[in-house]
């Protein structure tokens, strides 16, 4: 499939049935547009089969929750809507995007509560998120925005607001030839990057920043998981930018990344190892069991 993302062929699944692609609209006065109220996941579907899938319902309710409204659907209703937009397109292997948001009704302000909260889940054929770096390591700058303190927004919320700063970030990086960029957070630690979670190796030992003003993402916990079980000390902790220089191997991970090794972050050089390769791997196979 290839094409803009509003003028394809295919079907999305819309309030409760599948709708041709080019239908699948909103009004000009949707409350999320205006207002960013509204939560989305990211998934991948391989060999048929959507990875942790309910754990992403979960969290897009639990996300909603976390902006103050409701999603009128279940987990169940919502894992049977996303197979049912897969299975209409045809898919077996695909990104899988599931959106709830504020809709058009009689409030047009901030507050937004007599207005109706909708669903849509989509999905598209799509190769790695980095292109070649997944075997040559991507470069990232690092941005001038930070991750706010958790005290301001809701960070556990996977929401459109959050992401801003990131497409703003990840435009000034491109602009300088780089794929992506690194956040610090307010405090000046080492955060993420602008949709992936990020890990270090220094002398056989895995380090991580601590979530506790970012996502905590799904793939970030499955890869903490794949290096305990392989015997690898996980350090997950605050990291100053100066200890860049002394880590060895460097890797970015999330539904759309998967595990990408990194080889520069901002004149900083890493080697794409032996682990990072490795868990690179695992991942995959795990993904495709």
């Amino acid at each position: 499939m290839a094409g803009a993302y509003d003028d394809r062929d295919g079907k999305i699944w819309l309030d409760g049935k599948l709708v041709e692609w080019r239908d699948a609209n909103v009004h000009i006065l949707t409350h999320a547009l205006h207002y960013a109220s509204s939560v989305f996941e990211g998934e991948r579907c391989y060999n048929g089969t959507i990875f942790k899938s309910k754990l992403h319902s979960e969290r897009l309710r639990r996300s909603a929750n976390l902006l103050d409204f409701e999603i009128p659907y279940s987990v169940e209703q919502i894992e049977e809507a996303k197979y049912a937009m897969l299975k209409a397109n045809n898919w077996t292997d695909a990104y899988v995007r599931a959106v709830a948001w504020r809709g058009a009704g009689d409030d047009m302000g901030v507050s937004a509560r007599r207005n109706p909260v909708r669903l849509a889940v989509a999905g598209w054929e799509w190769g790695n998120y980095y292109g070649d770096a997944k075997m040559q390591g991507a470069k990232l700058d690092i941005a001038k925005w930070r991750r706010p303190d958790p005290r301001t927004i809701p960070v556990e919320a996977k929401a459109a607001g959050l992401y801003m700063i990131c497409t703003m970030s990840k435009h000034a990086a491109e602009d300088k030839g780089y794929s992506d960029a690194l956040f610090l957070d307010w405090r000046g630690y080492v955060a993420e990057a602008t949709g992936a979670n990020i890990f270090f190796v220094k002398d056989g030992e895995v380090h991580t920043p601590k979530a506790d003003c970012f996502l905590n993402g799904i793939t970030r916990q499955t890869v903490i998981e794949l290096l305990q079980q392989k015997g690898i000390t996980v350090h997950e902790r605050r990291i100053e930018p100066t200890e860049l220089a002394d880590f060895e191997q460097c890797w970015l991970t999330g539904t759309a990344a998967e595990v990408t090794p990194v080889s520069e972050i901002g004149g900083f050089r890493f080697e794409v190892g032996a682990l990072a390769r490795d868990i690179a791997e695992t991942y995959e196979k795990l993904v495709r069991s």
